[in-house]
C-alpha cells in the first residue's frame, strides 16, 4: 500500500483571478476543495498515507484536513521559505521513508492512473522514476516526453510547442533510492527544470507509460471552471 507525496505549496498565480484567497489545491469544485477529489481517487487506489508539501496559505489546508482524512493519515511538510516543486518534493519525501516505492502527485492535477499498472511497469523495468503520460496537442504548457519502444524516457523538454505528443501528467512512481542521489536542499529548485533534467543527464532510469484516464489541470482559470463539469458530473 503506497504512500503519496502531494505538492500543494504553489502560489497559484495564474488562478488568482478565479480563486483569489486560497492555495490552489483548495480551489472549490462544486462546493468541495479540489484536493478532496484527488485524495478520494488515490485512497480508492490503495494509498495508505499522504505527505502534503505545503507553503502558501498552508493553514487553510491543515485546518480543513487535519491529521486524518477518511481514516487515512496525513502529514505535512511546511515550507518556511519557497522551495520550488523540486525542493518541496525533497523536503516531503524525507517524511515518507526509504524502504518502499511511493507516489508523487501534483496538487493541481487530477489524472486517472491505475496504481497497479504503474507499479508493475516500474518494477519490471527497475525504474528510478516512472512518469504517467497522457497525449496532448496543447502547445507550450506541458513537459513533452519522448520514450523508447520499451518505455525508457529519451527526452524531457519543458513547454514544447509541437503538435500531438506524450506529456507529463504529474503522477510519478518514485524508487526511494532517488533520495540518496538527489542534490542537497540548499536552494529553490524545480522538478521539471532542475531535478528531472539532472537525473536524465546522470543516466538515471527514467521510464514513462501512457494512460488514457481523465486528466484535469486546474492551473489556469478556463480549465478550473471546466473541472466542475468533469469531476462533479
Amino acid at each position: 500500500m503506497p504512500s503519496a507525496v502531494i505538492l500543494a505549496g504553489g502560489l497559484g498565480s495564474r488562478l488568482r483571478s478565479a480563486v483569489p484567497d486560497l492555495p490552489k489545491p483548495m480551489a472549490p469544485i462544486s462546493g468541495r476543495p479540489f484536493l478532496e477529489y484527488q485524495l478520494d481517487y488515490w485512497i480508492n487506489q490503495g494509498v495508505s498515507r499522504f505527505v502534503l508539501s505545503v507553503g502558501y496559505r498552508h493553514e487553510a489546508i491543515v485546518q480543513h484536513f487535519g491529521l486524518r482524512y477518511k481514516g487515512v493519515e496525513i502529514e505535512y511538510a511546511v515550507e518556511e521559505r519557497p522551495l520550488g516543486t523540486g525542493g518541496g518534493f525533497l523536503a516531503a519525501a524525507e517524511k515518507v521513508g526509504r524502504r518502499e516505492p511511493f507516489l508523487l502527485l501534483n496538487g493541481d492535477t487530477y489524472f486517472g492512473v491505475d496504481w497497479n499498472v504503474l507499479d508493475a511497469f516500474a518494477l519490471e523495468h527497475d525504474a528510478d522514476w516512472c512518469f504517467s503520460l497522457f497525449r496532448t496537442s496543447e502547445k507550450g504548457r506541458y513537459m513533452g516526453i519522448e520514450v523508447s519502444p520499451q518505455g525508457r524516457i529519451t527526452s524531457v523538454k519543458s513547454g514544447v510547442d509541437q503538435g500531438s505528443r506524450l506529456a507529463n501528467g504529474g503522477v510519478y512512481w518514485v524508487h526511494p533510492r532517488v533520495l540518496s542521489k538527489a542534490p542537497s536542499l540548499s536552494e529553490r529548485m524545480s522538478l521539471e527544470d532542475d531535478l528531472f533534467p539532472n537525473a536524465f543527464a546522470a543516466g538515471r532510469r527514467l521510464y514513462g507509460i501512457e494512460f488514457t484516464g481523465m486528466f484535469i489541470d486546474i492551473g489556469v482559470p478556463e480549465d478550473y471552471h471546466r473541472a466542475s463539469t468533469l469531476l462533479a458530473g
